[in-house]
């Protein structure tokens, strides 16, 4: 048997071109305009996020305050702060820390501690963040988050 090769010569197509300029742009404009439309809902749901985030970390931070009570006895002075909750206080002789799971003490989410105030002025204790802005106040991304509301 004899064996034949067929060889197929590839030539370029007539009238095969690329994309213009100007089709280019068109496309680019579109994806601008998308950019635009999208890009504000993206980074307010973003925000909205970061405060849903902080208010869960007050309420576990609570929460660890609470069983560090039941431990000690009482809640940590001004002067102990939330660093009670991941190291023995010298004046806590019955502590069975720690109380949180990351055995540090976790920031909001804009990396800014926690506020405590301890005799609280709306509960036993007050926790908060101040947003964003890191300033009493404030809509939006900047409003103060806290464990009373």
């Amino acid at each position: 048997m004899k064996q034949t090769s067929i060889s197929h010569r590839i030539a370029p197509r007539q009238g095969q071109r690329g994309f213009t300029l100007i089709e280019l742009l068109v496309v680019l404009a579109i994806i601008g305009l998308l950019a635009g439309l999208v890009g504000p809902q993206v980074i307010k749901h973003l925000g909205e996020s970061k405060s849903k985030t902080a208010k869960l970390q007050i309420e576990e931070l609570s929460s660890a305050l609470d069983m560090y009570r039941l431990d000690v006895g009482r809640y940590p002075n001004a002067g102990e702060g939330l660093a009670a909750l991941v190291e023995q206080p010298a004046s806590a002789t019955y502590w069975n820390g720690p109380y949180l799971r990351k055995k540090k003490m976790p920031t909001d989410p804009w990396n800014t501690p926690y506020h405590y105030v301890m005799p609280g002025q709306h509960g036993k204790f007050d926790i908060f963040s101040l947003g964003a802005d890191n300033a009493e106040g404030g809509e939006g991304e900047d409003q103060d988050i806290k464990s009373w509301d």
